[in-house]
């Protein structure tokens, strides 16, 4: 590792660009969305409405149109992404009824833009709807019928900031980058440079050579992590409300648990070529069915069942919690097994599939 520049830069450069770069732009809120007005009633409070729509950080206002026909144009042309029609007579129905209707249509290409954008607005109007009830004269002849009102309290991610749910599992995602691909092209670099002939001549145990190529991607792992855990908290202000001892507990499970993959790879690739595709393959597997893009109760039964063989799964569980909750081992004591039973088997399975000719 030593002899390679590269190695050690990007040791400290990965870890440097994942958490301070993804987060922004992997952003899960939904920004600069654009709306198109249609006011069929041009009164104060259909004013008003618009104008704490377009005083909303998330919205922008396009243009407020004469006719749907003529507003439903930006959105063809991609240079709006809702319309909001305010039905006539407007501000009398809300007077003397109580009642209006507003008009949300969506442009739902994206869908998840499209829901969020829709849920904001919908939370705009209940917003703007409660300040008018409370206001004198607008609630005229009405009867109120809540008795009770529901303030929720988060009791963990207070703040509700995407930023503390994707860090820890940004942080797996390094180690398995690193502690992984490289043990992959190990052996087999070796093999293709003729240096393995010079271990296979000597008396060295194929125990005690696994066990020597996988200490140093262990102490390159917990360096890792404890950079980007000094990375999260410089940056983003985010520290474990857990034990940090837990985290470390369980990236040298998990370390072991890649690094062993990688060299199982590696003994059974002849090339380098061979190898990374290999391992790219079993990563690319492990980080969509981890829970790390999606829910994994939000994936179907079969997968779901799959996402047991997954060691990233276990790590992501444990690292989510120990940064979201004062969690304690025996809370997590069956992620752990489950690392350790698949750590103790892998390098098992490296120890064997190592062939040494004497």
């Amino acid at each position: 590792m030593m002899r390679n520049i590269v190695l050690p830069l990007i040791y400290v450069l990965l870890p440097l660009s994942v958490i301070n770069v993804v987060p922004r732009i992997a952003t899960q809120e939904i920004k600069h969305i654009n709306f198109s007005v249609v006011d069929n009633d041009h009164s104060p409070l259909s004013e008003r409405l618009i104008h704490k729509l377009s005083a909303s950080p998330n919205f922008h206002l396009v243009g407020n149109f004469a006719s749907y026909q003529q507003a439903s144009a930006t959105i063809d042309n991609a240079d709006a992404d809702m319309i909001i029609e305010i039905e006539p007579d407007f501000e009398k129905k809300l007077m003397v009824d109580g009642l209006a209707q507003v008009a949300v249509a969506t442009n739902s290409v994206n869908g998840m833009k499209g829901s969020l954008s829709t849920g904001y607005v919908t939370q705009i109007l209940a917003d703007y709807s409660a300040q008018l009830r409370d206001e004198a004269g607008l609630d005229a002849g009405a009867t109120r019928t809540t008795k009770f009102n529901v303030e929720p309290r988060y009791l963990y991610n207070t703040t509700l900031d995407y930023k503390l749910y994707m860090i820890p599992a940004l942080m797996a995602l390094i180690l398995i980058l690193i502690c992984s691909f490289l043990p992959a092209l190990n052996i087999v670099g070796e093999k293709e440079k003729g240096t393995i002939e010079q271990i296979n001549v000597t008396p060295i145990r194929k125990v005690d050579f696994i066990l020597s190529k996988l200490i140093p991607y262990i102490i390159v792992g917990l360096f890792l992590l404890t950079f980007a855990i000094f990375l999260a908290w410089a940056i983003h202000g985010y520290w474990p409300v857990g034990d940090l001892w837990l985290i470390y507990l369980f990236a040298m499970s998990f370390v072991l648990v890649m690094s062993s993959l990688g060299l199982i790879v590696s003994n059974y690739s002849s090339t380098t070529q061979q190898a990374a595709l290999l391992i790219f393959f079993f990563m690319m597997i492990f980080m969509h069915m981890s829970g790390m893009l999606t829910p994994i109760a939000s994936m179907p039964k079969w997968s779901q069942t799959l996402t047991l063989i997954n060691p990233m799964r276990y790590f992501m569980e444990a690292m989510r919690a120990i940064y979201l909750k004062p969690v304690t081992f025996a809370d997590l004591q069956w992620q752990f097994m489950c690392l350790t039973i698949m750590a103790v088997i892998l390098w098992i399975w490296a120890s064997i599939s190592y062939h040494k000719n004497n």
